[in-house]
């Protein structure tokens, strides 16, 4: 009666044989010092000249001219720090002609970025304008006694390199709410759970085998079963899977504590909301969930004083998203919430999945170890990105985190490791929440932008089970690269990086920006690819730096459709423009390819 209309986790079939297969913490030297990057009090600027020429300078007035000139940038200078409320004074000359000015107090990067980039534009002979930013020893591996089995958070193969992100974030400021089975109050956890442990949604006393109605506190009363087709889903019976707990620990456990896993968004505080228990959760429920957490308001609920920026939804079922579901993520996604949903765990593709066919969310595959598309993973072109997920339960294989060793009721704290989309998705949402923690400005349509152009290349090709090749979104998460693209070091930077000679291998541009590259062999060829998103038109400009060089651009989709080219003579500025008409953010590709000589050119990409 109830399998029809609900949600059910999406841990891999083997961890759970279900229709898709279902206060502060303590603080480290490298969270300090990260957490520092994020803010400066000092900008550096270089003149392309000096502002008088040779003939004055050599005359003996020389020096009084001179003083003019900086007095004059001096006031123009002051003059856009007053803008933000400041005041900026030179503080010293660099080795390489570059200027260091100091600021009144220290303001976030954001501020100082935005204060060095109205400085280069009021006065056209100033070179580059930039932030001085404090950097600090890279991050050190956790001291956290099951690191060693986290292969999904290490910088390996498929592992996101979450080391290296924690020195520019840890998620600090940052709610994410995890709609599952709710939390136990693990000792590894139990610190970043928000005050009052979240609510718990369900509204019928058989799935959340409390009493009746929705009520404060999210803890998890188990989701067992005792006999066979319980749930109508021809399944036999199963333990509690403490399903939340696991989720919520790979997000935000507590991390160099000395004891269990290490949680990506270590600072980030996790908001539980139970919809799921026994049989699976309605989606009624779970929309109200949604809402809740993003902090709209529901009725005879009081109202979330800890609103997410971040939704997590591990959970799914077959069939198209229904207009309840998709008008709870339009008002989360309104309320400024990014809404992270897995992509299912039937090995099928996901637009016959919901909520993983939801416009707006960002949906997300599992990888294994090896790299490849995990064997139960759901696939195809609503895929946003794919993270790790595990291949089955091994230490070696899993996904190891947060649990509790109770088979029906509450138990004692342990660590286990599953697999499943469920899995993979919690490592995208907490990357989100390092993003947001480091550029608290940022909107749902650009986190889901810069976690695509951001990802890295497949390793191998995303095949199914049967061995097709499918789609399995943008690239690999990255959340080192990820949070550099949020805070705005955009990767590739303002330089290409080769190899880049094939769609597989394009750069990532995660905004706007003049790229300078080279064609440097007969054979070369250059690739990029942008996060478009819906209704955006992405411009793509190509000059040559010399007259001999002849080279011609292309715009291709993810399949390597031509959508549009510029094909010029030598010399000439190759330019050509495509719309994303649709309703999500689509991933197009940039190849600027020779067709005679050689040599440098820059390539503008506008959106």
């Amino acid at each position: 009666m109830k399998s029809s209309n609900k949600w059910v986790a999406t841990l891999s079939q083997s961890a759970l044989a279900v229709s898709l297969a279902l206060a502060a913490a303590p603080g480290w030297a490298a969270v300090a010092k990260g957490q520092a990057l994020q803010s400066t009090d000092r900008i550096i600027l270089k003149y392309r000249n000096s502002g008088i020429s040779a003939v004055q300078a050599a005359g003996a007035s020389g020096a009084k001219a001179m003083a003019n000139v900086q007095m004059q940038r001096q006031s123009r200078l002051q003059s856009v720090a007053a803008r933000f409320g400041g005041t900026v004074q030179l503080l010293r000359h660099g080795a390489s002609g570059y200027q260091v000015y100091k600021l009144e107090r220290t303001r976030t990067l954001e501020e100082v970025r935005a204060m060095a980039a109205q400085m280069a534009k009021a006065d056209a002979n100033i070179d580059y304008a930039e932030p001085d930013r404090i950097l600090r020893p890279m991050a050190a591996e956790p001291n956290d006694t099951r690191w060693a089995d986290q292969w999904d958070l290490k910088n390996s193969l498929v592992g996101i390199n979450a080391p290296a992100a924690w020195d520019l974030s840890t998620g600090a400021g940052v709610t994410v709410a995890v709609l599952d089975t709710g939390y136990t109050a693990h000792a590894d956890l139990m610190a970043n759970i928000v005050s009052g442990g979240g609510y718990d949604m369900i509204s019928d006393p058989e799935v959340s085998r409390k009493t009746a109605g929705r009520k404060a506190n999210a803890l998890d009363a188990g989701d067992w079963t005792v006999r066979f087709n319980e749930c109508g889903d021809r399944q036999p019976a199963m333990g509690s899977s403490w399903h939340g707990t696991h989720v919520a620990g790979t997000i935000a456990a507590l991390t160099n504590n000395g004891s269990g896993v290490a949680g990506i968004a270590y600072n980030a505080r996790i908001l539980p909301v139970r919809v799921l228990g026994h049989c699976g959760g309605y989606t009624s429920d779970i929309a109200d969930g949604m809402i809740w957490a993003s902090g709209g308001t529901v009725a005879d609920v009081p109202r979330n004083t800890t609103p997410a920026r971040v939704i997590n939804l591990s959970l799914g079922g077959p069939g198209a998203c229904d207009r309840t579901q998709q008008d709870a993520i339009n008002l989360a996604r309104a309320n400024n919430s990014v809404v992270v949903v897995a992509a299912g765990n039937d090995g099928v593709d996901a637009g016959d999945s919901n909520p993983a066919n939801c416009a707006g969310v960002v949906t997300v595959a599992a990888l294994r170890k090896n790299g490849g598309l995990a064997s139960y993973s759901n696939f195809g072109t609503v895929v946003d990105i794919s993270a790790p997920g595990g291949e089955d339960e091994t230490r070696a294989e899993g996904i190891t985190s947060t649990m509790n060793a109770g088979t029906t009721v509450r138990g004692a704290d342990t660590y286990k490791p599953y697999a499943g989309t469920s899995m993979a998705t919690p490592h995208v949402a907490a990357v989100a929440a390092l993003m947001i923690a480091a550029k608290p400005s940022l909107t749902p349509d650009q986190v889901e932008a810069l976690l695509k152009s951001s990802s890295r290349p497949f390793v191998t090709t995303c095949q199914s089970a049967d061995g097709s090749r499918v789609a399995c979104g943008t690239g690999m998460l990255d959340a080192y690269a990820a949070v550099r693209a949020a805070i705005g070091d955009t990767l590739p930077g303002n330089s290409e990086t080769e190899p880049n000679n094939s769609l597989a291998t394009a750069n990532a541009v995660a905004a706007p920006a003049t790229l300078n590259a080279t064609i440097s062999t007969t054979a070369d060829e250059d690739w990029f690819k942008v996060s478009l998103p819906a209704g955006k038109t992405l411009t793509a400009t190509m000059t040559p730096a010399n007259a001999t060089s002849d080279f011609d651009l292309f715009i291709y989709d993810e399949r390597s459709n031509q959508l549009a080219a510029s094909e010029l003579s030598a010399g000439k500025v190759d330019k050509a423009s495509w719309k994303n008409n649709g309703t999500t953010t689509v991933v197009r590709y940039v190849k600027i390819l020779r067709f005679a000589s050689t040599g440098k050119y820059t390539l503008k990409l506008e959106w």
